[in-house]
């Protein structure tokens, strides 16, 4: 009861200000688009007074704060206050609402860490720090000179595939499993089981950097000799994208000496951050794709309640300059659903601006039997992602990889997965492992731990 109280009374201070901060709304129409990011968010609110909430939001994450204070007049309020644009009951849900709020583009500085502080900001503990409210930033749409300070992918998916050599069909990647916990002589063993069973981008699993039991430089070497063999015994190249993730300070270092080591792709994890993903995709010197691993924004776009959508982190991504970026799939291991993972590769795919198209990598739990679904639904320009599926094959991790490539074929050339099979047997043991699941029930059952399996 204490708490309930406590929280009424704390968003009362916020309503009784009301009157103070009049001026906080706006009609759509009447803001200049040019000159405002346009922020959607969802918001699940008890309030009997949902403007005055909106209001609070606006003001904020802008020029105000709890109380009146003297500075922040008529006229600071007016040109640098959020304001409300919209304010939308949800039908037949009492407490839930979309908000939308005009941010001026002069108040945000063209870096994401500040970006991310004004449009999710203190407001963010509205949401999942109170527990019967939510707040979750689910659009966002983007002044255009705003957008213009971004350079964006350097390669993405048209210097993906010309690098490859690959124009038409899905480009396969791998990740290296185990995940951590092996030296570099086993790495290296996968890793050419990988790329000769016809794997085109191979990466280090995120939780991989530079282990006393596999060092960075020494992988690198090692696994680049691999891509060389390959290369002039059956003239495919592969893309190894090593994770350079450290420190802020010694990033930008690593990934120029990983470069002139010969690396010819670079993997950063997301806990490293956007402006971290910028400063290695507009240096001169990387002159390599770089792979996005979305592992730690699970924290920001994963809860109902809080964070933003996955399809706005993709945009921040592009904006970036991630070349690949990764979206679990919703029928491998991961609690996603498909509408998150259709606007997610929309995001990455459509055209936005200047931006290339970001290579989307899908992965969670992939294996060939799923391959179908994912080109059914996603299209050729998205990346197949698998890890147990090569190297948990049961013939191998080259027979792993020919299983997937033989799935792709097999769809690319509009032959049924379990006819192409017959003639090709890594698929087909694949398929007699893994399955080839009808619907995403099915698809789950392999990745239900209590029962015994290990994702």
């Amino acid at each position: 009861m204490f708490i309930t109280e406590f929280k009424v009374n704390k968003m009362r201070k916020l309503w009784e200000k009301a009157d103070t901060i009049r001026g906080l709304l706006a009609q759509p129409d009447g803001i200049d688009i040019d000159e405002h990011f346009i922020a959607t968010y969802y918001v699940e609110t008890t309030s009997p007074q949902p403007v005055e909430y909106a209001e609070g939001m606006a003001v904020e994450q802008t020029t105000g704060t709890w109380t009146p204070v003297p500075e922040e007049t008529p006229e600071v309020r007016e040109k640098h206050a959020g304001k409300v644009v919209a304010l939308v009951k949800i039908p037949r849900a009492p407490t839930s609402w979309v908000v939308q709020i005009a941010f001026p583009m002069e108040n945000i500085d063209p870096n994401m860490n500040l970006f991310n502080s004004t449009l999710m900001g203190n407001i963010s503990w509205w949401g999942i720090g109170m527990r019967d409210y939510a707040l979750k930033l689910t659009d966002l749409q983007i002044p255009k000179e705003w957008m213009k300070q971004f350079k964006g992918p350097k390669f993405g998916v048209p210097g993906i595939r010309k690098l490859l050599n690959i124009p038409k069909r899905n480009i396969l990647n791998n990740m290296i499993k185990p995940c951590t916990g092996i030296p570099t002589s086993v790495i290296a063993k996968l890793f050419e089981g990988a790329a000769m069973g016809g794997v085109d981008i191979i990466k280090d699993d995120e939780l991989i950097a530079d282990p006393p039991f596999a060092p960075f430089f020494d992988r690198l070497a090692k696994c680049m000799e691999i891509v060389d063999k390959k290369r002039s015994e059956t003239g495919e190249y592969t893309l190894y994208t090593i994770n350079v993730t450290d420190r802020t300070d010694k990033l930008l270092e690593k990934a120029e000496k990983a470069v002139q080591a010969g690396a010819n792709a670079l993997m950063l994890d997301s806990g490293a951050g956007l402006e971290a993903l910028r400063m290695l995709a507009e240096d001169p010197s990387i002159k390599v794709p770089i792979l996005y691993h979305n592992c730690y924004a699970g924290t920001q776009v994963a809860s109902e309640f809080g964070g933003m959508t996955a399809h706005v982190h993709q945009k921040l991504v592009r904006l970036c300059g991630g070349d690949i970026s990764l979206q679990p799939d919703y029928m491998g291991k991961f609690p996603t659903d498909r509408t998150q993972c259709l606007l997610s590769v929309n995001t990455c795919l459509l055209p936005l601006q200047h931006l290339k198209p970001v290579l989307c990598l899908i992965g969670g739990g992939v294996h060939p039997g799923l391959v179908p679904h994912i080109i059914e639904e996603y299209g050729l320009d998205v990346l197949i992602g698998a890890g147990g599926a090569v190297h948990g094959h049961p013939m191998g991790p080259i027979a792993g990889g020919k299983a997937l490539r033989q799935a792709i074929d097999a769809c690319v050339e509009g032959i049924p997965l379990t006819e192409y099979a017959e003639t090709h047997g890594e698929l087909k043991a694949a398929l007699e492992k893994w399955g080839y699941p009808a619907s995403e029930l099915e698809a789950k059952k392999i990745f239900d731990l209590a029962g015994g399996q290990r994702a």
